[in-house]
This record gives structure tokens, C-alpha cells and sequence, in this order.
């Protein structure tokens, strides 16, 4: 536990860590039906998702389905977040996605043109920008999935659209920002300055 002042410090700085976030957690700040990713934090982080006024509270920057892992920046810079979340900034994420069954050369010539994504859930059906694929296999299982928007469930409704489902999903890295090899699914680390994240 920090002392006093250590735990003011902590309350007067802005705030980024880097998480490699294990599948089943979510990110929101309470849940009835799973664990967050701030359960992963120690208590006097923790205490910066209530406790801070609006604008400076500790927030995941933009979000990463329950049932997918990988790279999770968090923060109280308003800022910074922003910039990464901004649809107009197109900052480009990268997954790596596991289907359920092989794939083939064509998804990437329709993934680049843009895919009516189907509905799901809270989403209605929707259309994608460009996205762009690589198979990393030459059973056409494992494929690397680069996007520049955030839609609901997005690379999974991707997949969904070629008539193929997506079994594991982890996103390795955003902009030029990748996950640390060193980074255990459930650890974190703390970011002195947000020049230290190459996006």
C-alpha cells in the first residue's frame, strides 16, 4: 500500500498503464456477471475510477470484448485517450484472430473493399472501412487483422460476414504501439509519459 503522499501523487499525475488483458474480463467499472480489468489493478489504483472528479478518472481507452485478450492502454488523461479513440485520427489497431474454419486468399480483396457488417446484439448492420487481412498459416486459421475503427465486435462481425467465425481474438498492437513480449494475460505496466507510447 502507498503512503499518504505517495497515494496524492498518484492522484495529481496523470495516469497510463499498459495491460495485456486475459479473456473473461470486461471494461466496464462494475459488472454483476464478470470480472473488470480493474480488478487486475492494486487498491489505491482502483480508487481513481470513483473517487477522482469527472475528466480525471482512471478509464480503459476504448474497449476490448470480454472474450477478447491483448493490448489495453488505461489512463486519466482525457487527452490522450481521445486521441487514440477519435475516429477522425484513424489510428490503426492490429489483431490476431483464430477461425473456426480455414480461410482463403479471397477475404482480403473483400475486407479491403469495405463488408456490410451483420447485426449483432446492440449493433445494427453496419458498413466497414477497409480493413486488411494476412493469413500467418498455411491452413488459413490464424490471420492478422489491421482496422482503423472501433465498431461493436468489429473484427468478429468481419468474419462473420465471410461466412466464417472467429474462435480466439488478441489485439497486439495499436498504432505503432506493440505488446510487450514480457507482458503476462493479466499483468500491466506503468508509463512514466505518454511520449514512451509510440503511436
Amino acid at each position: 500500500m502507498l503512503e499518504k503522499n505517495q497515494n496524492e501523487n498518484l492522484c495529481n499525475k496523470n495516469l497510463y498503464i499498459v495491460m495485456n488483458k486475459p479473456a473473461g474480463y470486461v471494461c466496464s467499472a462494475v459488472s454483476d456477471s464478470h470480472k473488470t480489468v480493474y480488478e487486475l489493478l492494486p487498491p489505491e489504483m482502483r480508487e481513481l475510477v470513483t473517487k477522482p472528479k469527472r475528466g480525471h478518472r482512471l478509464h480503459t481507452v476504448g474497449r476490448l470484448d470480454c472474450d477478447t485478450s491483448g493490448l489495453l492502454f488505461l489512463t486519466t488523461d482525457g487527452y490522450f485517450s481521445h486521441k487514440l479513440t477519435a475516429p477522425e485520427n484513424k489510428i490503426e489497431k492490429t489483431y490476431i484472430a483464430r477461425l473456426k474454419t480455414p480461410g482463403n486468399l479471397s477475404y482480403i480483396e473483400k475486407a479491403e473493399k469495405g463488408l456490410i457488417l451483420p447485426p449483432e446484439k446492440k449493433a445494427p448492420q453496419q458498413l466497414s472501412l477497409p480493413a486488411f487481412l494476412k493469413p500467418l498459416d498455411s491452413q488459413f486459421l490464424l490471420w492478422q487483422v489491421k482496422i482503423t475503427e472501433g465498431k461493436f465486435h468489429q473484427v468478429r462481425r468481419i468474419f462473420l460476414s465471410l461466412q466464417n467465425e472467429v474462435e480466439h481474438l488478441q489485439r497486439t498492437k495499436i498504432g505503432q504501439f506493440e505488446l510487450p513480449p514480457m507482458l503476462k494475460e493479466g499483468d500491466f505496466l506503468e508509463i512514466r509519459h505518454p511520449d514512451e507510447i509510440n503511436i
